[in-house]
């Protein structure tokens, strides 16, 4: 999962786009390039491996499925937004289009997406989080099939050396990370950067604790961005945080520079390429023994955007709900170190990679980031991470920092 900055942007300039595109008519191929009927132009931002590969394969059986020959283009994820701004004022919108699941709320609500219920699609057995992120004004947009979220990993031998086991909780946590604190090594790497990456980490802190997006000035906030500041504050977590990725979180892990990190699956393949490294993945600790984890879910929607040729857009549909099949959610999955978002799926996934496991179990109550604000979410994830910012960086309480960003 890796936000872009310039997305917020991007679509609030498509919003002032008149994107009359039922009027494109489709008598000269429905608004895009291609006028052949047993064409679908497919646009994606997966154009690194594995996912390019994989989804490569899904597109084109499914394709043969709907009776279709496809035409995809894969786009750097930063450039996505400016695509779809360019494709929209021209009116070559493609026939499928994937979004980055938080960004759909906002491109739906320019009418740019036709809903899914038109075509009969339901979300039968997907969890609840999925569904709302793909729902604007009650009507579905889009289809996820698979998802992924983050959890904690920590470094084998480090722990076995030291005696210890994963922390459970947020005491745990602190302790644990203290114990593993050593010379070059940390206990415990996150991401605090000022970009949506640095508040995706945060939530799972954030919503554990009962903290809400809607007003962040709250005790419960407060406490979970307490726990960071106390975690850098003690030498346990690098002051860099505020300045690591998500991938430079991982480096660190992978070089042995920090025994814990908070982190996702997508970083299997480059945590691979130290082949001395040992990991075991545990959920995020809770504030407190037993109290329940919520965590925000990743990944990426497949939408049908409105074109004018009302026959395309029903064979898009078609495709779309192949590329959610059970069989291919699975493959998916598999395929690209994600979790299937129906809950009764995921067995079968890490049946085939069991490292999944912990990223698996949080399914069924991952949560939507836009559930609550839906498209006003952007202004919510820019108050989160300045409020940490300013709290590890700006030397403000967690009070006065909530405050700031809440009233600002």
């Amino acid at each position: 999962m890796a936000r872009r900055g310039t997305v917020r942007a991007g679509i609030a300039a498509l919003a002032l786009l008149p994107l009359a595109l039922g009027a494109c008519g489709g008598g000269s191929g429905g608004g895009t390039a291609s006028g052949d009927p047993n064409t679908l132009r497919v646009l994606d931002y997966h154009n690194d491996d594995p996912n390019k590969t994989v989804w490569q394969g899904l597109l084109e059986d499914c394709g043969t499925e709907v009776g279709v020959t496809i035409e995809r283009e894969s786009v750097p994820g930063e450039t996505l937004i400016s695509k779809v701004l360019q494709q929209s004022s021209s009116r070559t919108l493609p026939d499928v289009l994937m979004l980055d699941n938080p960004d759909l709320q906002q491109i739906a609500a320019t009418g740019a997406l036709a809903p899914l219920g038109d075509y009969g699609i339901t979300t039968e057995g997907y969890a609840e989080g999925v569904v709302d992120a793909s729902t604007y004004e009650g009507e579905l947009y889009g289809l996820q099939p698979v998802t992924n979220t983050i959890a904690l990993f920590y470094n084998e031998a480090i722990f076995e050396a030291a005696g210890l086991q994963p922390p459970t909780t947020w005491d745990e946590l602190r302790t644990t990370a203290q114990a593993l604190t050593q010379g070059d090594q940390y206990g415990v790497a996150f991401s605090a950067m000022n970009s949506f990456e640095g508040t995706w980490q945060f939530l799972p802190f954030m919503w554990s604790n009962g903290g809400d997006e809607r007003d962040i000035a709250t005790s419960e906030t407060a406490e979970a961005l307490q726990l960071w500041v106390d975690l850098v504050s003690s030498g346990a977590a690098s002051k860099s945080v505020v300045t690591w990725g998500q991938a430079d979180v991982a480096d660190q892990f992978k070089a042995g520079n920090a025994a814990m990190m908070v982190n996702g699956p997508w970083n299997f393949g480059s945590l691979a390429e130290n082949p001395d490294l040992d990991y075991g993945i545990v959920p995020i600790p809770a504030p407190t023994a037993g109290a329940p984890v919520v965590s925000p879910f990743g990944g990426e929607t497949w939408t049908v955007p409105r074109t004018g040729d009302e026959e395309k857009q029903a064979k898009a549909a078609e495709f779309v709900q192949c590329l959610n099949s059970d069989e291919n959610m699975v493959a998916a999955a598999v395929g690209t170190n994600t979790v299937p978002t129906k809950p009764e799926l995921t067995d079968e996934a890490v049946a085939q990679v069991p490292a999944l496991e912990s990223f698996a179990e949080q399914v069924p109550d991952l949560r939507s980031r836009t559930g609550q604000l839906g498209e006003e979410w952007p202004d919510a994830a820019t108050k989160i991470y300045t409020a940490v910012q300013n709290a590890l960086v700006g030397g403000m309480t967690p009070e006065d920092a909530l405050r700031q960003a809440q009233d600002g």
